[in-house]
């Protein structure tokens, strides 16, 4: 859509640069916030460490403040670049926004808070949209779509492992007894938990051999339930194959990303896109 009136016009070119990664200038604006985000990080990181602490201890304080100044003009942007602020603020990576700005803030009130900022990591995921990885982020999504319409078989499956723990770790504390460090039920439902996981930590072995031959038992069906989820999502992600013709053009109405290459209108709003270059 064509800007109506001055402020529409600078909106328009604010949410060009920052939210589309198609656009050569957004595609600068993101590498630049990114290097900020590693930089940030990789001081908070050094200042944690005394020795480098004592010593540039202001250029650490100097430094975090300017980045947090700028973290947060962007932020402020951010929410003038759309049109439904909501949607921004409210969204994951509006949130995650400002959660990267609060920390240095917050320690002007609350010592030691300021090594929160290390949550701006979570800012790199934006690196899928700049580097236009859109089978690595459809592959997440088409994950995500999978775990839940799994959940029902997975609870199913999570229930039968739970039920097995506690019958073979009753078994378990029959056998073994609190002379070989089964003192109780919940230790030895513990120690089967550990073991079906095939963690094994060690800290709880059986020491008769009919306690021996059990845990072989449970070993082994540790190592056959482990495929059990995975076979489950898999078939999943493979009945619910998701499309990868979709694009980074975000929509400035209501915030929604990754529409069809040739789509000329929102799908979530119904709101006129701009063009692909």
């Amino acid at each position: 859509m064509k800007p109506k009136n001055k402020f529409e016009e600078i909106q328009h070119k604010l949410h060009e640069i920052i939210y589309e990664a198609d656009t050569p200038l957004g595609k600068l604006f993101d590498v630049i916030l990114l290097w900020v985000i590693l930089i940030s990080i990789v001081l908070v990181m050094f200042e944690s460490i005394e020795y480098y602490d004592k010593k540039y201890h202001n250029f650490f304080d100097v430094s975090e403040w300017i980045i947090t100044i700028l973290f947060t003009l962007e932020y402020i942007a951010r929410i003038i670049a759309v049109k439904k602020p909501k949607t921004y603020i409210f969204s994951f990576y509006g949130i995650i926004d400002l959660l990267s700005t609060l920390p240095k803030y917050l320690s002007l009130f609350l010592v030691g808070t300021h090594y929160l900022v290390a949550v701006r990591a979570l800012r790199l995921l934006r690196i899928f949209r700049i580097l236009k990885l859109m089978n690595f982020v459809w592959a997440a999504n088409r994950l995500k779509i999978a775990l839940r319409k799994s959940r029902p078989k997975i609870m199913v499956f999570l229930l039968t492992v739970i039920i097995l723990s506690f019958i073979l770790g009753t078994v378990m504390y029959l056998v073994e007894g609190p002379k070989n460090g089964f003192t109780s039920i919940p230790t030895s439902v513990y120690w089967t938990i550990v073991t079906l996981t095939t963690v094994g930590y060690g800290d709880i072995a059986p020491q008769t051999p009919l306690g021996q031959v059990i845990a072989s038992i449970v070993m082994i069906i540790g190592y056959g339930i482990i495929a059990v989820p995975t076979g489950i999502v898999s078939a999943e992600m493979a009945l619910n194959a998701a499309h990868q013709d979709e694009n980074t053009n975000h929509c400035p109405q209501c915030n929604s990303d990754y529409h069809k290459d040739n789509a000329k209108f929102c799908y979530n709003c119904g709101y006129k896109m701009r063009k692909q270059a």
